[in-house]
């Protein structure tokens, strides 16, 4: 019989020592296991110590070998081990949102033994709670996994892209990364917006795609696996006639989709010997460690201690660590190219290290950096501002954490800074230019000069090319219409897709301009947009005045047509949201001196005429003057508070109308 004694001793351990507690607990490094007083373990947990080993040592005679030992007690050491670049396969997921491409991830992660069954959970990958609560992948990550096909270990990379439509630069950064794609269609609902999207974005990258049917609600009725396969290759044209029928959430088909990532997806170019070349694909804030860089090594080979330069930002750092994400950071002191790897190297700013950047050496600097990288283009805006004006510091600091790098940005400010936060109305720079000849950038209404002093008012123009289904081409041209939007042209692309080219103000676009455009076609288009340039327009200065004082926070720039509707809307509101006083508070919209919407709020009024039980009417009237007297001088003296909520209701509304 093979003891516990004897497998620490050929596994290179020290060997246990017998304690005397008060439990006559057995210490050693094999296991806190209790064990009997003479320090022998009894035999049904020594089998279970060596159940991975046992049958070689049963069945050959054999002992065990160190090397099992190391995978029983250190899980994770395996993925560290080196293969041939030949065996190494990077690949992403692509999916519309709630296709299963989560559910997914999981199970290829669980079959693979990249984490260990008692430490599995749903959405393993998504670990952030505002995630989990949504049901949605918001941050990427990249799993490390070995997989053994035919006696030959393989590396697999996986890099867990967002679904929503917010993230397609991220998403097309991602891609690039990889060398292969799996397409998760759900068999119930078919071909989405996404999907197309995302499909494109890898057909850009140049990436084999493996169409992967997700029955992940396989036991309803709905699910038509036929149907979804024709809409593929008619929607998208890839032939789906050896595509992988499979359900995530009961695990068929998981061993399928692992051989068909081996046999079709190509491996990295082996490319070891040139100049380093790393594409950053993800970045995150640590506190302790800084920015902690997620990249993929294209050409050459990196090493702990290297010096390292970002040729985006001109930024230099030394790599005080690099490692893998299996998915935890494993550290390895060199990683080469075609695997994916975290660094860290104490920098303090996001902005060194953008995401779509590219890493080499300072000493020895690639000649061109990877195609692809911009910045990162935002499509839904709005303002930011703490209700406390004391946290302003802490929100700057908070920003520059997270600055550009995260869609859900007010969430996670308020989560993870204890920010209280108000978003507002976006608001755009304006160029007034004066009568005596100067020019002033304006982003504050409250920073306009007064009309004697302007000649005229200049907003900035974006270009729109909006790609849609041709089933939408009327609504969306309709929206550009109403947004003051000039049309410029029309083209198909296909037969079945269009494109919808149009110029307008920017102030249009950035309030919910991107919202409609998904809300028209069903999530089916996109857009993509470039500055153009300063035009002039008629714009005015809309002041709110509440009891006779203007409310400076509440003001807006917009223009002559849209200004007696916002007027109104911003009225109306505030009659709702402001608490009656005592005394008569008019609610008025303004250009210059000119109201063009009014609302009141009425007095409260105490019924001075309840202890009259009759009598002269002058009596009555001679209470009721006194009364409106008394009103008529809190009036002049009161003062009107706007409590936040209104001012938090009104901001959003702001939003909407304008």
């Amino acid at each position: 019989m093979l003891m516990a004694s004897d497998f620490c001793r050929l596994a290179n351990f020290p060997r246990p020592q017998p304690t005397t507690n008060h439990r006559g607990a057995w210490r050693g490094s094999c296991s806190p296991r209790p064990f009997p007083s003479d320090g022998r373990p009894s035999e049904p947990w020594a089998f279970r110590c060596l159940r991975i080993a046992r049958p070689s040592a049963v069945s050959r005679g054999r002992s065990v070998s160190c090397r099992a030992a190391e995978i029983t007690t250190d899980p994770g050491q395996d993925r560290l081990m080196k293969v041939p670049i030949s065996n190494i396969r990077n690949f992403c997921i692509i999916a519309h949102i709630d296709h299963g491409k989560s559910t997914l991830a999981d199970k290829l992660l669980q079959l693979t033994g990249t984490v260990q069954k008692r430490e599995m959970k749903e959405q393993f990958l998504d670990n952030m709670d505002l995630e989990r609560e949504r049901g949605i992948t918001i941050k990427l990550q990249a799993a490390r996994m070995r997989y053994i096909l035919e006696n030959e270990p393989y590396c697999l990379n996986l890099i867990d892209t967002p679904g929503h439509v917010d993230f397609s630069y991220e998403v097309s950064r991602s891609l690039a990364a990889c060398e292969g794609a799996l397409l998760v269609v759900d068999a119930s609902q078919g071909v989405e917006a996404q999907t197309l999207a995302n499909v494109y974005l890898a057909l850009e990258n140049n990436l084999e795609i493996i169409p992967v049917r997700v029955l992940n609600k396989i036991d309803l009725p709905g699910a038509e696996p036929d149907r979804v396969s024709q809409e593929i290759e008619e929607i998208i044209g890839l032939d789906c006639s050896d595509a992988i029928h499979c359900s995530a959430k009961e695990g068929i088909g998981i061993s399928d989709i692992l051989n068909a990532i081996i046999t079709r997806i190509p491996p990295p170019k082996d490319a070891a010997g040139n100049p380093l070349r790393a594409l950053i694909f993800d970045s995150y804030y640590d506190p302790y460690r800084g920015v902690i860089v997620y990249f993929r090594v294209v050409d050459g080979t990196i090493k702990k201690g290297d010096k390292i330069y970002f040729m985006a930002s001109g930024k230099d750092y030394i790599a005080d660590e690099i490692g893998v994400l299996s998915p935890n950071q494993l550290p390895v002191d060199e990683l080469y190219a075609g695997e994916v790897g975290y660094l860290s190297a104490s920098i303090r700013s996001v902005a060194d290290a953008r995401v779509g950047d590219t890493i080499t050496h300072f000493g020895r600097r690639a000649e061109s950096s990877l195609p692809g990288y911009e910045e990162a283009r935002p499509m839904v805006f709005c303002g930011l501002f703490p209700v406390d004006a004391d946290q302003f510091p802490e929100l700057r600091d908070a920003l520059e954490k997270l600055q550009l790098n995260d869609a859900a940005l007010k969430e996670r400010l308020e989560r993870e800074y204890n920010l209280t936060l108000i978003t507002t109305a976006p608001s755009v720079v304006y160029r007034v230019n004066c009568i005596n000849g100067d020019t002033i950038d304006c982003s504050n209404p409250t920073l306009l000069p007064e009309p004697g002093k302007r000649r005229q008012i200049e907003e900035p123009f974006v270009k729109i090319e909006m790609l849609t289904p041709k089933e939408y081409i009327g609504s969306l041209m309709e929206l550009g219409q109403e947004r003051r939007g000039e049309f410029k042209e029309m083209n198909f692309i296909t037969e079945n897709r269009a494109s919808i080219i149009y110029e307008l103000p920017l102030a249009e676009m950035v309030g919910d301009f991107f919202d409609q455009l998904k809300s028209r076609s069903k999530g089916y288009a996109s857009m993509e947009y470039t500055f153009v340039g300063y035009r002039e327009s008629e714009l005015v200065k809309l002041d709110i005045h509440i009891n006779g004082e203007p409310v400076e926070p509440l003001a807006t720039i917009v223009h002559k047509d849209k200004a007696y509707a916002v007027g109104r809307a911003l009225t109306q509101k505030l009659k709702e949201l402001i608490p009656r006083q005592m005394f008569k508070v008019p609610i008025q919209a303004c250009i210059g001196a000119k109201v063009i919407a009014s609302e009141s709020l009425s007095a409260i009024r105490k019924d001075v005429l309840s202890k009259c039980y009759g009598g002269d009417i002058t009596r009555k009237k001679k209470l009721l003057k006194k009364q409106a007297e008394g009103k008529k001088r809190l009036k002049a003296i009161g003062k009107v508070e706007v409590p936040q909520e209104a001012f938090m209701a009104v901001l959003r509304l702001e939003k909407e109308v304008i």
